[in-house]
């Protein structure tokens, strides 16, 4: 097999100063000014006077065209929108926090999730947010639904409810999605004060990074465990009840 594959042409490689063979081109200047045809020694002469680079950036025209530029700081800028198209183009992921496993959760721990949910919505992600019901806790689901609504309430400043409590059997979900424009405006407000921050030569925590958070979370409902066999608990009560009854005599 020859070098490249069939389906794979050969590797384009951006050709820069003196691999640049070709005399003369056609020169853009580090401002995007039109500087002209010229011979190409002399338009790497030019850049190098500048402490830059002379890059073609199109090989195809005649003359080829080359722009005067930090071949450094383009190539690391040009990563940079790389990896934010990639992250803009990603599907949006849907986080599940569950409400512990029972609706006598404490406080606290309802919190803790909120604050979760909170830095996945900041993240563009989708919440889902379950309360599960324990045994005969299912007879009181207003616990539960007040549990979500919490949740909700405290997440209105960056977030919309996409889906109200939607039930599957001892357990109630809501869906939250992340209100962009609310949360555009929190980051710049955030931005200014981490600014102002740095300015004053303070300490800026470190935002906790998303892989650290889902292992969080992860961790959290393993420690939960599964849900319990409620069934099993009420046919075991039944079953008592039915020994305990016989005929009177």
């Amino acid at each position: 097999m020859g070098r490249f594959s069939r389906d794979q042409g050969p590797v384009q490689r951006t050709r820069l100063n003196h691999l640049i063979r070709i005399t003369p081109v056609r020169v853009i200047g580090p401002d995007d000014e039109q500087i002209g045809v010229i011979e190409t020694p002399d338009a790497i002469r030019m850049a190098t006077e500048k402490g830059l680079d002379l890059v073609e950036i199109s090989a195809d025209a005649r003359p080829p065209v080359c722009k005067i530029m930090d071949y450094g700081k383009f190539k690391y800028e040009q990563s940079q929108k790389a990896r934010k198209t990639r992250a803009a183009s990603k599907s949006t992921e849907m986080k599940e926090l569950r409400l512990g496993r029972s609706v006598k959760i404490d406080p606290h721990d309802v919190q803790v999730r909120i604050d979760q949910a909170r830095r996945f919505l900041m993240h563009g992600h989708k919440v889902m947010v379950t309360q599960r019901f324990k045994g005969r806790e299912i007879a009181h689901r207003e616990i539960g639904l007040r549990n979500l609504k919490e949740v909700a309430d405290q997440l209105a400043d960056i977030a919309k409810v996409e889906q109200t409590p939607r039930w599957m059997g001892k357990q109630a979900s809501i869906l939250l999605a992340p209100d962009k424009p609310k949360i555009e405006a929190i980051k710049r407000r955030l931005d200014k004060e981490k600014a102002a921050k740095i300015a004053a030569g303070l300490k800026v925590e470190e935002e906790k990074t998303l892989e650290a958070l889902e292992a969080e979370v992860a961790a959290q409902q393993a420690a939960e465990g599964p849900d319990e066999d409620d069934g099993a608990d009420e046919a075991a009560v039944q079953s008592s009840g039915q020994k305990g009854s016989g005929p009177k005599t």
